[in-house]
């Protein structure tokens, strides 16, 4: 019998976490805290998963009901709803550091005057001629190593391996510095009021 919102609002804990089934999968996981968790159970690819929805009252039935009927409609495509959720996250946390091609010009504002001007200009041409072609729009959070290595090989390809070292050097310290960005950008909580 599926729930209502006075029964999941009484459910009360016990010694043990339970759940308290609704109905195509979904439940509520009663912990012995008192904490009230949405949960969709289901197979994908032979396996038995479960997708955590939220936690009661924050999620509310409807709520709970509607992510549910999300995930089925991923299911019925042939996607893993945790898998989309992951990538979901993923797709939030590049948009939030910026493609490569920002990133790395913010870093090149940032170095260059502590450079002479024709190393400065090596090291821009490089990224011009050799990196943003082919990742200079992407969000630098979803860059995976084999792409680098892909731009890397295209490098030695022609002959010139000294500068797919030293692309690989700035494209590291691009890397961190986005990576960093991100981090401070997430925890940096401060208010400036002046």
């Amino acid at each position: 019998m599926p729930l209502s919102d006075l029964k999941v609002r009484n459910e009360k804990p016990g010694p043990k976490a339970r759940k308290v089934y609704d109905d195509r999968g979904l439940y509520l996981l009663v912990q012995p805290n008192g904490s009230k968790l949405w949960r969709y159970k289901y197979r994908f690819g032979k396996k038995e998963k479960t997708l955590a929805l939220g936690a009661y009252p924050e999620i509310s039935l409807r709520r709970a009901r509607d992510d549910r009927d999300d995930a089925r409609r991923l299911l019925r495509d042939g996607v893993d709803p945790n898998e989309d959720r992951r990538a979901r996250r993923k797709a939030r946390e590049a948009e939030e550091t910026g493609s490569l091609e920002l990133v790395t010009r913010e870093w090149f504002a940032i170095q260059e005057s502590g450079w002479v001007p024709s190393h400065a200009s090596r090291i821009i041409r490089r990224f011009e001629r050799d990196v943003f072609p082919y990742l200079g729009s992407r969000e630098i959070g979803s860059i995976d190593a084999p792409e680098v290595l892909r731009v890397l090989n295209r490098i030695v390809d022609r002959g010139a391996t000294e500068t797919a070292h030293r692309a690989l050097q700035n494209i590291g310290q691009v890397m961190r510095i986005g990576v960093l960005s991100c981090v401070f950008r997430a925890t940096d909580t401060r208010h400036y009021d002046k």
